[in-house]
């Protein structure tokens, strides 16, 4: 009897102490990690205005400083929810955020031309980095993301499409850093080629639109082309982008029968963030500008700051890569990647 009287004594006291310690405690990690994932985010920003890093952009710069971080201090357990936060919840704001960047009304009236050509890279880059990954024995839900990046629109698609296929956070921040560091390297290397390429400026400005894997890829390659390159480029680059959309309706499916067929059920988790996504760039496309007058520093802003969360985001996605991982399972989707980013811009430029 003694022993039972002093536990039930014990299970009276503690929670409620722990209970009235508990609260503040959570808040203090939950805007701990987020102040930690903002903060990095700001050094990454600051890193990739240094000549060099510029090449790479804020959020490759952002990821490889969480990494570093990581494999000093380890994972910093006691702010883990402020992170997943900003690693998860950030991450869909971002996506919606990014919605206004899409011009449906443009692609429309003057691009689906190159919405066709655009969605023949990104069955190409998909189906051609699957199989090669498949036949390397490679990570398959890497790969695929690999695929998704490269057809699309890189660090965003990836973001974008890893909710959806239950992709693990390490192997979306591994996806996003080998994404920027392979775009940057075909970048440069496009605008060493585009003088001595018998292209026109409208020409070069499509090769690099519908190859290239993200829209500041895009940019600096076709900007040293003239304004008519970048123009063409950026328009065909939005083409891939507007085919987001659709992509993430087929995965989903693809999902839902691929769960049903091995665990007999069909639930998934439906994407709100992508109807967010949509209605942002309807509100973007059809209403700022025609019906509601949004002055360009404040849409500037809003891109900005975009990007920034989506920063912070990688921050967060960053923190679970270790090097152990990224030697072993990296290794083989990276060079996968590799093989069809060539045989794509070598592709698209034969049907320019």
């Amino acid at each position: 009897m003694q022993p039972q009287q002093y536990e039930m004594k014990e299970t009276y006291h503690e929670p409620s102490g722990r209970t009235d310690n508990k609260k503040p405690y959570r808040f203090l990690q939950w805007s701990g990690g987020i102040a930690f994932t903002f903060f990095i985010a700001l050094l990454g920003v600051g890193l990739s205005n240094i000549t060099g890093f510029d090449r790479v952009g804020p959020l490759a710069c952002a990821i490889l400083i969480a990494i570093v971080c990581r494999q000093i201090w380890e994972y910093p357990e006691k702010i883990r929810k402020g992170i997943e936060f900003s690693s998860k919840k950030l991450l869909r704001y971002a996506i919606v955020l990014y919605g206004l960047q899409l011009n449906i009304a443009v692609i429309f009236s003057q691009g689906l031309p190159l919405l066709v050509r655009g969605a023949g890279t990104i069955i190409f880059s998909i189906l051609a980095i699957v199989f090669i990954a498949k036949w390397m024995k490679a990570d398959f839900n890497l790969s695929l993301l690999l695929g998704v990046g490269t057809g699309v629109c890189g660090a965003a698609a990836i973001a974008a499409v890893s909710p959806i296929i239950k992709s693990k956070e390490e192997d979306t921040a591994i996806g996003v850093g080998i994404i920027a560091l392979t775009g940057t390297v075909f970048a440069l290397l496009y605008t060493v080629l585009q003088p001595i390429l018998p292209l026109n400026e409208e020409a070069y400005g499509i090769w690099s639109g519908i190859s290239l894997h993200e829209i500041a890829h895009v940019a600096l390659a076709a900007a040293p082309a003239g304004e008519d390159a970048l123009a063409i480029a950026l328009l065909a680059k939005l083409g891939r982008v507007f085919l987001l959309i659709p992509l993430c309706f087929i995965l989903m499916y693809w999902m839902k029968k691929r769960s049903k067929s091995e665990s007999g059920q069909a639930k998934m988790d439906f994407p709100w963030f992508l109807i967010g996504f949509i209605v942002m760039s309807l509100v973007g496309s059809y209403i700022i500008g025609p019906y509601l007058h949004i002055p360009t520093y404040v849409m500037d802003g809003v891109s900005d700051l975009s990007t920034f969360i989506l920063t912070m985001a990688m921050v967060g996605l960053g923190l679970n890569v270790n090097f152990k991982a990224l030697r072993t399972k990296a290794l083989r989707p990276f060079i996968a990647m590799m093989i069809v980013s060539i045989l794509l811009a070598l592709l698209t430029f034969t049907i320019i």
